[in-house]
């Protein structure tokens, strides 16, 4: 009998604007919610490569924790596959226009 672990979510009435802004100011944090807006759902393996993210399976694991527990990712467990998605419609609806601003504004070149 296989057991599946569901990971938690926080509900859109617990999302805080300090975690969601902590959450996004790590550039391959960041890397990973751009690819996901522009690609959509995926599955984490090709996430990581969709987001041109050069770290150990290890790092980005924890990336995505630190992401979901913001409330930004939704994780999904299909067979083997972590499948993970944005929760946009939570976000927009907590912090409107936040998301399009983080997405839209590019990288300051130094």
């Amino acid at each position: 009998m296989t057991v599946l672990l569901e990971q938690a979510h926080p509900p859109v009435t617990e999302l805080r604007l300090s975690k969601v802004l902590a959450a996004l100011a790590d550039p391959g944090r960041l890397a990973t919610v751009r690819a996901l807006a522009q690609k959509g759902e995926s599955p984490c393996t090709r996430l990581q490569h969709d987001a041109g993210l050069q770290i150990s399976r290890s790092t980005f694991s924890h990336h995505q924790k630190v992401l979901r527990e913001a409330g930004i990712l939704l994780v999904r467990v299909r067979g083997a596959e972590r499948i993970l998605s944005l929760r946009r419609d939570d976000l927009d609806s907590c912090f409107p226009g936040l998301l399009d601003l983080v997405l839209n504004t590019p990288e300051k070149q130094t």
